[in-house]
């Protein structure tokens, strides 16, 4: 059986082990023997089940297969010691993700990343000289910590502990504790103030797409100017206006919209892409 054929015969859910943890996974195929793969990597509180109905529209659209994993600590995977290292997205990008590329295996395709994914998809591309990698597409990406970014992971930490956020987080996450203060532990600590991934964007040989909305209440305009800044491979900006830090939540067609474009333009030699459906 070649990698292709695994690829395509891969069970829609299950589970793969790396580095010991356990990590669940939904497998999209392609509509088409031998298209390419975007890999889906979620945000600071996301997981498989929480990215919704988008990686099935997405596959639709495009054609690729759709690969997308639940991090340890999140979902149905395998919970994390706490407190996370304060380089954890840096260790995820490096040590777990190239296992996961090659277990898939992944042939060629794209990086999807949203907020800590993006993030993860921005230092895997800057740290691997991947022929497999034809692109990254980047929603709401964080390269520095800014002011805001604190000051609202302080306030979803009382929201968290005072409301019903943590029952309605239960339901996509089987340990919602270690979910939540892994990530939300993290980022308050005041040493992760000197966090910054932007040597990372200089060493990029792919294209990159960067979806960032309006109205983030996580991050600003400033993140877009530092890829635009530090990074020498061509970048493409997409503003949603009216939308938050989930525009692939808040604003899905726009978004859907923009990720297959530029799935369209990464991979134009690629046979197995697929037009948005009718």
């Amino acid at each position: 059986m070649n990698g292709n054929d695994r690829m395509t015969n891969l069970p829609p859910t299950g589970f793969l082990s790396i580095n010991g943890a356990s990590l669940e996974y939904k497998w999209f195929a392609p509509l088409v023997t031998d298209a390419p793969t975007i890999v889906m990597l979620h945000e600071g509180l996301g997981s498989v089940g929480l990215w919704g109905d988008f990686p099935e529209k997405l596959q639709q659209a495009t054609g690729a297969g759709i690969f997308a994993y639940s991090r340890a600590g999140y979902g149905q995977s395998s919970p994390v010691p706490l407190p996370r290292p304060l380089d954890y997205m840096q260790r995820e990008a490096l040590d777990v993700l190239p296992k996961i590329l090659d277990a898939i295996p992944f042939k060629r395709g794209l990086l999807l990343g949203h907020s800590d994914g993006a993030s993860i998809a921005a230092i895997y591309a800057g740290s691997h000289q991947d022929h497999r990698l034809h692109g990254i597409g980047l929603i709401a990406p964080h390269f520095i910590v800014e002011d805001l970014s604190v000051k609202s992971i302080a306030e979803i930490k009382t929201t968290f502990e005072s409301t019903d956020l943590k029952a309605k987080l239960a339901r996509w996450h089987k340990d919602v504790d270690n979910a939540f203060y892994g990530w939300n532990g993290a980022w308050l600590d005041p040493k992760f103030r000197d966090w910054d991934i932007s040597e990372y964007l200089a060493y990029i040989r792919v294209p990159v797409l960067i979806v960032q909305a309006g109205d983030d209440q996580y991050g600003t305009l400033r993140q877009v100017e530092i890829a635009q800044e530090e990074c020498y491979c061509p970048v493409d900006v997409k503003i949603i206006s009216g939308a938050g830090h989930s525009p692939h939540r808040e604003a899905p067609g726009a978004t859907l919209e923009a990720i297959e474009q530029f799935a369209r333009a990464a991979l134009r030699d690629d046979e197995g892409l697929q037009g948005r459906a009718a």
